[in-house]
């Protein structure tokens, strides 16, 4: 994408924070308790290749405080509620979660946080590769290096 200016066109890339966004999944009402289902590639814009999930965080306390080179997730609230923080570099924005029929797809170098857990919450998160500590950014100040090439 460009954009004219006096002097000639400037390149600037568009925020990669806009290609995080919520996705609502299917959702079966039944008076005896409701389904929600999950299919890669259909519900969700990748192959699971793993799943986690985050339980009995303490009041307070954060988790993530990461980026991945090439790893996407997409992050749902089985239970309870959480925020979820992203940042591009440039833009932040914070989504707060509290259903389990929807969640937040978060594409790779996008820094994520996750904080304001509620008592009870469960974090499921779904990626699109086995844990590869080398896909980590763990440093705020990397991940800045790493976005600005």
């Amino acid at each position: 994408m460009s954009i004219r200016s006096e002097g000639g066109t400037r390149m600037f890339k568009e925020p990669k924070i806009s290609e995080c966004r919520l996705i609502y999944l299917p959702k079966v009402d039944d008076v005896r308790g409701n389904l929600t289902f999950i299919e890669e590639n259909q519900h969700i814009p990748f192959t699971i290749k793993r799943v986690y999930y985050l339980y009995d965080v303490p009041g307070g306390e954060s988790r993530g405080g990461h980026a991945h080179k090439d790893l996407q997730q997409f992050i749902i609230a089985a239970n309870g509620s959480f925020d979820v923080i992203l940042d591009d570099g440039e833009n932040k924005e914070r989504y707060h979660l509290n259903r389990s029929y929807y969640g937040l797809y978060v594409p790779q170098m996008v820094w994520r946080e996750l904080d304001n857990f509620s008592s009870g919450s469960v974090c499921l998160v779904l990626a699109s590769n086995p844990f590869d500590e080398g896909d980590y950014i763990r440093s705020y100040e990397n991940f800045r290096r790493n976005i600005s090439k």
